[in-house]
């Protein structure tokens, strides 16, 4: 499968000359102009997949969703089950679940957000910059892919309308998850998952009679979180707030922290 822009379709195109030129004269191991295409060298794309984006409202959007880590990690604190956990196996589900639970946070507390195209600089300002970047200090930016694969899910669980206690009892199905690998306490973690299914159904059942169908959907929602990658959270909603902070110590800190 050709994981190339759908914007190179019709072919690649030679770059400027002029600039091909520059090129050459700053290195000459460059290749040949007949090899050298428009697909080997930075461009602003306009498809999702590569289409980089940031917040609109950045002040505003993360400081909504600095809150809703806070209550995401405090809901974690305060369960009893979680803490009866060895320290190691509560680290696991932390980074493996912190993702998903700040997803069900934005939903439940209805935060929307706008995003804008990142500004891309020139192909000539980046070669007489001669900025680089080496892979280490390179991070995933936040694509229009990623965002409208988050805002789908968003809307699909404002379009079930939970109550407090279903958000609740899915968060629970999601922390508790003994497909994590190397826990401890492996069959008391997917016994928590399955006490928390199971009062998610009693739940959906009490509030909703009659629509059977209704846990189903809100299983099948759910499973649009994995689609979800950290990294895009993180990038989005979190890097113009922390900088260069590792995120995930700082979710440790506050989830052990006195």
């Amino acid at each position: 499968m050709d994981n190339r822009c759908s914007c190179l379709s019709k072919g690649d195109r030679l770059l400027n000359p002029i600039l091909y030129n520059i090129l050459c004269q700053m290195d000459s191991s460059r290749p040949s102009q007949e090899h050298l295409s428009y697909n080997s060298v930075p461009h602003r794309c306009n498809c999702e997949v590569r289409r980089t984006v940031c917040l609109k409202t950045p002040t505003e959007t993360c400081k909504e969703a600095s809150a809703v880590l806070v209550k995401t990690v405090t809901f974690m604190k305060n369960l009893p089950a979680f803490k009866q956990l060895p320290p190691s196996d509560q680290f696991s589900l932390l980074r493996s679940c912190w993702a998903p639970l700040f997803i069900l946070g934005l939903a439940q507390e209805r935060v929307d957000f706008e995003v804008a195209d990142v500004p891309a600089d020139s192909m000539l300002k980046k070669i007489l910059t001669n900025r680089q970047q080496s892979p280490e200090t390179e991070r995933e930016q936040p694509t229009m892919a990623g965002v409208s694969k988050l805002k789908s899910c968003l809307k699909k669980f404002w379009s079930l309308d939970l109550s407090p206690k279903e958000y609740a009892y899915l968060k629970g199905t999601t922390i508790f998850n003994p497909d994590v690998p190397d826990l401890k306490a492996g069959l008391f973690v997917e016994g928590l998952q399955q006490e928390a299914q199971h009062a998610l159904s009693k739940v959906v059942q009490l509030l909703h009679p009659g629509h059977q169908e209704h846990f189903a959907r809100i299983l099948l929602t759910a499973s649009m979180l994995q689609g979800i990658t950290p990294s895009l959270i993180t990038e989005l909603f979190f890097r113009p707030v922390i900088g260069q902070a590792n995120l995930l110590e700082l979710l440790v800190d506050m989830l052990f922290g006195r």
